[in-house]
């Protein structure tokens, strides 16, 4: 009967002639939303808008700009609980129309009717008196919604009928523009930096930034979040009492998941029909959307952190558990990451050290050393030094970044720990790791490595890195034949296993080869170690100093000058962040960055890389390849300057591109046609290179070069 009595009374609605609440409009020191305010001025009669969004996301603010800035007169009323009788909510509207409008409601005078707070009905029969509202809107008029939870509308057909234009929690973030502002106007000035951070954590959320805010009146705007008392006090008063208690648990007990979906919030609360409170929450604007199939959410980052205080307060007990839960998902699921963040928070430290040491041969076989630093960086370094298998793993990461002094570090607490059965192949990955140090010299080094090589089954992780080891110390020692065998040994292996390894392994061979003058299959290996590199995104890798070094060697000597400059640049920054490292590799990198920027006529770099390989090779006699290599570069930097001291001037690249040219018997004319220069370019560029050799003419440059080691013999 009420219902019925709802709909017969709706079509005389607009004709009512009662008066009504007048528009409030309280004197706030509000920030501009003018663009906001632009898209709604524009829209046209006949059209709904509905502004949807959680607690404290502004929405009545732009309304009211709004009704400040639209010409069109503007009929207000803000819902209440009184408004769920739907005779009250009816006679409402018609008042404040008549109020706005007058009582010629169809004299096709446009204007807007605000209902504010639409979430507050909950009635049935109000809610089909919403609906008939929407459905005999005057073409003239427009009907804006505020709400904080989509409208009882039949939005999906509405939005194919485009008569809807709808703003949600991303619409009405703030800007950066916007959250200066807010600071400016409580007094505070932010710089860029300061306003990233406070955009990043609370995504713009109005309140949010208001909450920062007053924060910064009492303390370090750094210490801001979720758990501070403000933002806590405002998510459980304004956003969780507002929801059923099924709903505001549902949320607080699955803020600790990163990425919410429905098997894994089911598994997580041990129910079922997660999906459908997803997409209720997600509409509500209270979880962002991953993808546009409704599969994937989050929860809003400061919301969340809040929810995550909420949930250490109200259920302290619980959220080990729910962790210890999440942690079985997700190792369920195959995703160790997740699932060894849980269970560090759910205190299962061995559970969680078990989880990283299984993942690390699928994480050394995939380049994601990152992913491994990620996972260490949920443990303390006391957790790590705890377990031998997380500490081991740590020794793992820094060899491969060439921190020397951490994995030292690293090798002396797991050696100090007593290792049960279980614990064999940590074993083995530890005498790998002591083998690589090189702390005994090379022969030390090879002879470890081939012990930790023979303790190992034959599908054992840490194969490659014992060949990678082995072979690189046969090759200090001056044994060429046995570091060839190893190392394609560990490039075989490592191909499919390490990419790391696997670019390390080639680059070796790579040196071997240059080393016996063979430039092709130098060539060909340095391509392939630089494809490994690019491909897994290795090139911030201490240890890949040596790939970036042998290839600006060989570049160098194929006349790539702008790729060996680079290779060569990226060589000499990789090699600064080693620390403490096996000494010899240091060696080796010096010089080949040394060869390579002697070929590049870079006389200071060569001359200080020289130096630097000698000081460390004084200290190892027994490596007598790589003393050979030392002799032979010297001996060329010093027939280019008396003394090894380099000349004031060195080549540009015009010059060196020009001088690899000189040995053919090309005419001027011909060299300028095929580096795109003229003849008279070619002169002046080539008449440069004879002054700065310190000779006169063609055939004595070319042979000066070649005693210098700027040209091949």
């Amino acid at each position: 009967m009420v219902a019925t009595a709802v709909m017969d009374s709706a079509p005389a609605l607009w004709g009512a002639g009662r008066p009504g609440p007048a528009l409030r409009r309280p004197d706030l020191t509000e920030v501009r939303r003018a663009e906001l305010v632009r898209r709604l001025e524009e829209e046209p009669g006949g059209r709904i808008v509905a502004l949807v969004a959680p607690a404290g996301s502004g929405k009545t603010t732009v309304l009211r700009q709004w009704a400040r800035h639209d010409l069109r007169p503007f009929a207000w009323i803000a819902l209440d609980g009184r408004h769920n009788d739907a005779r009250r909510l009816l006679a409402d509207v018609a008042r404040a129309v008549d109020d706005a409008v007058g009582a010629d409601v169809d004299a096709d005078r446009p204007f807007v009717l605000v209902l504010d707070n639409v979430d507050a009905v909950v009635a049935r029969p109000a809610l089909r008196a919403l609906r008939a509202i929407a459905t005999d809107l005057p073409p003239h008029a427009t009907l804006a919604l505020g709400s904080r939870r989509e409208p009882p509308l039949p939005l999906a057909r509405m939005r194919v009928e485009r008569a809807v234009a709808e703003l949600g929690p991303s619409d009405l973030a703030l800007t950066r523009q916007e959250i200066l502002a807010v600071f400016a106007g409580a007094g505070h000035e932010l710089d860029r930096q300061e306003a990233d951070g406070v955009l990043q954590l609370t995504e713009g959320w109005p309140v949010g930034v208001s909450l920062a805010a007053r924060s910064r009146e009492s303390g370090d705007l750094r210490r801001f979040g979720g758990a501070d008392r403000l933002v806590a006090g405002y998510v459980r008063d304004e956003i969780l009492a507002d929801l059923p208690p099924d709903r505001a648990a549902f949320l607080v007990r699955t803020s600790i998941l990163d990425v919410l979906t429905a098997p894994g919030c089911d598994a997580l609360l041990g129910r079922t029909g997660s999906a459908t409170l997803l997409g209720e929450l997600a509409a509500a604007g209270l979880l962002v959307a991953l993808d546009r199939t409704d599969e994937r959410f989050r929860h809003h980052r400061l919301i969340g952190a809040a929810l995550r205080a909420e949930l250490r307060r109200s259920e302290p007990s619980a959220e080990a558990r729910l962790h210890a839960r999440a942690s079985a998902w997700h190792r369920q699921a195959g995703d160790t990451d997740e699932a060894t963040r849980h269970a560090v928070f759910a205190g299962d430290l061995r559970g969680a050290g078990d989880l990283v040491w299984t993942a690390l041969p699928a994480a050394i076989a995939q380049g994601r050393i990152t992913a491994l630093e990620h996972q260490l960086a949920g443990f303390t370094p006391e957790q790590i030094a705890a377990q031998p298998p997380l500490a081991v793993a740590a020794g793992l990461r820094d060899l491969m970044l060439g921190q020397g002094h951490m994995v030292r570090h690293w090798v002396s607490v797991a050696g100090a720990r007593r290792l049960g059965a279980r614990d064999a192949d940590v074993e083995q990955a530890l005498a790998v790791l002591r083998a690589a140090l090189g702390d005994g010299g090379p022969r030390h080094m090879r002879d470890d490595a081939e012990r930790a090589a023979s303790a190992q089954s034959g599908e054992a992780p840490w194969h490659a890195l014992c060949s990678l080891v082995a072979g690189t110390a046969a090759r200090l020692v001056g044994d060429a034949a046995g570091a060839v065998v190893r190392l394609e040994e560990g490039a075989r292996r490592a191909a499919v296993s390490a990419p790391h390894v696997h670019a390390l392994c080639l680059a070796e061979l790579a040196v071997l080869a240059l080393e016996r003058d063979d430039w092709e299959e130098a060539a060909a290996l340095v391509t392939r170690a630089r494809a490994q590199v690019d491909r897994y995104g290795l090139d911030d890798y201490g240890t890949t100093a040596l790939v970036f070094a042998a290839s600006a060697a060989v570049r160098a000597h194929r006349g790539r000058i702008d790729d060996a400059g680079h290779d060569l640049r990226e060589a000499v920054r990789l090699q600064a962040t080693l620390t403490d490292f096996t000494p010899c590799f240091d060696a080796d990198v010096s010089l080949l960055v040394a060869r390579a920027a002697l070929r590049l006529s870079d006389h200071v770099v060569a001359h200080a890389h020289l130096a630097r390989a000698a000081r460390i090779l004084d200290r190892a006699p027994d490596a007598a390849g790589l003393g050979a290599t030392r002799d032979h570069v010297q001996r060329q930097l010093d027939r280019f300057g008396a003394d090894g001291h380099a000349p004031a001037v060195s080549m540009t690249t015009a010059e060196l591109r020009i001088l690899g040219y000189l040995p053919t018997h090309l005419s001027f004319r011909e060299i300028g046609e095929r580096t795109f220069v003229s003849a008279n370019t070619v002169k002046t560029q080539a008449n440069a290179v004879y002054r700065k050799l310190g000779v006169s003419c063609r055939s004595d440059a070319v042979a000066r070069a070649r005693a210098c080691g700027l040209l091949d013999g």
